[in-house]
């Protein structure tokens, strides 16, 4: 299984599910939509008492952006933060939204992060959520004949059941 932020794969041999953000484009393959999920800034409680808390969109341009790398981003939709306020600098760039949790959760600046991740940490708290979210749907994709498989089918119901019983977390929302 691979899960990137990436495009899916147009070749896919030896590769039974992709999990994708954004709605693939993909041939001789089944796209089956999981479900969406709620993008949002986020700050440590330490960050804030140090640096001030952003009251306004235009505050956050004070601050550094914890995200991914620019120049490495392959899926547009993931490009939120600099659409929103595209004068936020960066601040710690990386491939990893693991690493964007610890470095945000560490006061390297203001990160983007899914709120699922992002609300399971005490220390970080949410920023201007009636301003700054960005909802984004989750996508898999399957080999035609992976289906077939009884593992196969198996992750693809245990994934769909997960995204189902989460929904409300992964909207920010639990």
């Amino acid at each position: 299984m691979v899960t990137m932020t990436r495009r899916a794969l147009q070749q896919r041999s030896g590769l039974d599910i992709e999990v994708v953000v954004g709605e693939p484009q993909v041939h001789r393959a089944e796209a089956i939509r999981l479900g969406d999920y709620m993008l949002g800034m986020y700050a440590s409680r330490g960050y804030l008492a140090e640096h001030g808390i952003p009251a306004t969109m235009a505050d956050l341009k004070e601050h550094p952006l914890v995200y991914f790398v620019d120049s490495m981003l392959q899926v547009d939709a993931l490009d939120a933060p600099r659409r929103l306020v595209p004068e936020m600098r960066d601040g710690f760039t990386s491939t990893n939204v693991f690493v964007h949790v610890e470095a945000t959760r560490a006061g390297a600046g203001i990160g983007f992060l899914p709120c699922f991740m992002g609300d399971l940490h005490d220390d970080l708290v949410r920023l201007l959520p009636a301003n700054v979210a960005e909802l984004l749907p989750y996508w898999m994709v399957l080999r035609p004949d992976s289906m077939r498989r009884p593992a196969v089918a198996a992750v693809v119901h245990a994934l769909r059941e997960q995204m189902a019983t989460d929904r409300e977390k992964l909207l920010g929302r639990g």
